[in-house]
């Protein structure tokens, strides 16, 4: 395998065994190299294209000596249909000479500059994309309470404006706020934002991920529990969209309470 592959399924983190890319002589700290390695390539939404579209890198990357046991590769790829660029930066290590003839190599951390120019394939849009793409940043530097902070106030706040579009209140006596749980019940009630495969345990969601905040998990947990806490986070916001989308349906049919009502009536 060449070294371009393995980057080429980054954030992938398995070892692999690659073709040796530094001549057999070590790499020395704050060095630069110029290395052949093949092609990295990388699918990304093109924001210029409008669509799905493989990014490439040069013929030759720029290689950063650390130690015996690590570099850092920067790489350039540019849209091959419209020639739009953006960076992406990794780190890769081995457990022996990473200078040595067939090196066992994985990488340790992978971060793309996008530069609003792509996006990764499937990302989240909408309101709360933002917070989701920083989410996402985070995970990928390693810091996995830091990451699960955005998760919680992606859920948060899809529940506060979710209730304010539905008029539930969400303060109570003397206007303080009402208590997350409670609200969270009352707007899931009303406007099932929580998937109805885990809807009996919409508040585990947020006690899980306030755990995790609090310093009750490690980093290494915190890390493992983010891709599962992000699908579930990322389901609750497609409840919402989807209920705004059939809302808007509704309204450009002109379908009022009553005509809903007869149509659910005849189907069943």
């Amino acid at each position: 395998m060449r070294l371009s592959d393995l980057l080429s399924k980054a954030p992938e983190t398995t070892a692999e065994r690659v073709e040796g890319f530094l001549d057999d002589r070590e790499l020395k700290w704050g060095k630069h190299k110029k290395i052949k390695v093949g092609k990295v390539f990388r699918n990304f939404h093109c924001k210029a294209c409008d669509d799905q579209r493989t990014f490439e890198s040069g013929d030759e990357l720029y290689c950063l000596g650390l130690d015996k046991h690590t570099v850092s590769i920067d790489a350039t790829l540019r849209c091959m249909a419209c020639q739009s660029s953006v960076e992406t930066w990794f780190l890769v290590a081995s457990e022996d000479d990473i200078s040595g003839f067939a090196p066992e190599v994985r990488i340790e951390r992978y971060t793309e500059n996008l530069r609003d120019r792509a996006e990764r394939i499937g990302e989240t849009r909408g309101q709360f994309a933002d917070l989701v793409k920083r989410a996402q940043v985070a995970y990928d530097a390693g810091l996995g309470a830091g990451a699960t902070v955005y998760l919680r106030w992606i859920l948060e706040s899809v529940t506060y404006e979710v209730a304010r579009v539905a008029g539930i209140p969400t303060t109570g006596k003397n206007n303080g706020r009402v208590p997350f749980r409670d609200l969270l019940e009352r707007v899931n009630e009303e406007r099932r934002i929580i998937p109805q495969r885990f809807s009996s345990n919409g508040y585990k969601l947020f006690g899980e991920l306030s755990e995790i905040i609090h310093g009750n998990s490690d980093e290494e947990e915190a890390l493992k529990k983010f891709k599962p806490c992000l699908q579930l986070v990322l389901g609750v916001v497609e409840e919402v969209n989807r209920d705004n989308v059939f809302a808007k349906a509704i309204d450009e049919l002109g379908w009022g309470s009553a005509d809903i009502d007869e149509i659910a009536g005849g189907a069943s």
